[in-house]
């Protein structure tokens, strides 16, 4: 995989070398880099008892990098490939557990910090005109050609391995832990299971009906064979997941704003909490598990609403609320059954910084009444789980950020959570979480 990997990369840098392209003319060939580096860390903090997914009560730091090269070629009419090779590494605080909001919103789930090369995405997409309408000239863009003339009026199919949170649940100031709000929660509907791996990636198809002014856009995409998996489930008739999304833009004396309404099913294995407390109860099958189900069946549907506003060129606020059933076990994001969060962010341009951004925002997560007596009853997802959970209380974070641009490719972020009640649990924290962010992109 990695020597595939490779040579694709090589090979794409020796063609694109000998195809350059005139300065107002359509891209052939896109090619944009990043690299992430975030080192994060809390001081020790009250906790009576934990759990094997609590959040280390003990002072500790850890350090996450990804790096992604993002690769296009443009094909025929209105149609274009993408290729994102990708390495990640090291980890977050705690191996990512013991916070259903967590803090860092680039690191994963996953046991070996080592880096890792890997196919992030590979998809082809394709633009279809409505009619006869005007066209708009694309900027050069990670997973954009420039000076590509897109019909406003579009049918636009995307099909292949993608993450679907790169066109679903969009908002201009609270969606890129790489640039802006670090949590994931902030990142992305705390309550929307969004279908991916472990990493964050699927593979399906999205078809959008985009106008100036709204859009439609549907899914189906593949879920994991087991609670945060690395291997997707093949048997899509059981196991899947369906996404819709309208969208409508507006304006406000001249200010852009955006409201987005969201609905999802996914089809899994996942477990029930009633039934795995029943079973525990009976002695039929003491282990909770609700993470790795044998049986399909299991079925999680929810709802989310995303709102962004302009108020002036320099001050933009947004606001999220998520819910979901509750009853079938979290299986691919994170284990938030009601979310809600609302924020700002400031330019520095009154400071003479017109690119340094200031982020501000306040997020509440919850859980359902079958979720909290699992927990109770000293069952565990993937993510959180201290043993039991006697006093219950919404996990409560606040995020502040200063993102300081350094040149015309390097940004440094300082930033700073506050949670309460981390994993649901009254019991525990409240945890103070400081961070440093390297973001490198060109």
């Amino acid at each position: 995989m990695k020597k595939a990997l490779l040579s694709a990369i090589l090979v794409f840098i020796i063609v694109s070398a000998f195809s350059g392209n005139g300065k107002d003319s359509i891209e052939k060939w896109s090619y944009h880099f990043q690299f992430t580096g975030i080192m994060q860390g809390h001081p020790a903090f009250s906790a009576p008892y934990s759990g094997q997914n609590s959040l280390s009560p003990e002072r500790e730091n850890a350090f996450s990098v990804t790096s992604t090269l993002f690769l296009g070629r443009k094909l025929w009419k209105g149609a274009s490939f993408y290729f994102n090779p990708e390495i990640a590494g090291g980890k977050g605080i705690s191996s990512a557990l013991g916070v259903a909001g967590f803090t860092n919103g680039e690191c994963f789930r996953i046991g070996d910090p080592s880096p890792a090369l890997y196919l992030a995405r590979a998809f082809i997409r394709q633009n279809i005109a409505i009619g006869k309408n005007e066209k708009q000239s694309t900027d050069a863009d990670v997973n954009q050609l420039g000076g590509e003339k897109v019909p406003s009026s579009r049918i636009t199919i995307t099909a292949g391995k993608f993450s679907i949170a790169d066109v679903y649940d969009c908002n201009s100031y609270s969606h890129d832990a790489r640039a802006q709000f670090m949590n994931w929660a902030l990142m992305s509907n705390g309550a929307w299971d969004y279908p991916a791996n472990t990493r964050g990636y699927t593979y399906g198809i999205i078809l959008e009906l985009i106008k100036p002014t709204w859009a439609v856009r549907v899914s189906e995409t593949m879920v994991p064979k087991k609670a945060n998996g690395s291997d997707m489930d093949v048997n899509i008739s059981q196991a899947r997941g369906e996404t819709i999304e309208l969208e409508k833009d507006f304006k406000i004396k001249e200010h852009k704003g955006a409201i987005r309404v969201l609905a999802f099913r996914n089809l899994s294995r996942a477990g029930n909490y009633e039934k795995s407390i029943s079973l525990y109860k009976s002695g039929v099958d003491t282990s909770l598990n609700v993470n790795t189900d044998t049986i399909y069946g299991g079925q999680k549907y929810g709802l989310g609403i995303n709102i962004e506003q302009e108020l002036t060129k320099d001050i933009g606020i947004f606001a999220r609320a998520g819910w979901n059933d509750g009853k079938t076990a979290t299986w691919v994001f994170t284990e938030i059954d009601l979310s809600a969060s609302i924020g700002l962010n400031i330019r520095g341009r009154k400071w003479k910084r017109p690119d340094d951004i200031i982020g501000i925002a306040g997020l509440m997560n919850g859980i359902s009444n079958e979720h909290v007596d699992f927990l109770n009853f000293g069952g565990y997802g993937f993510i959180i789980g201290d043993g039991k959970l006697t006093h219950y209380g919404a996990e409560t974070i606040g995020e502040v950020y200063y993102n300081c641009q350094i040149n015309k490719s390097l940004w440094l972020t300082a930033d700073y959570q506050y949670v309460q009640n981390p994993a649901y649990n009254a019991d525990r924290g409240p945890v103070h979480v400081w961070a440093i962010r390297g973001h490198v992109e060109f």
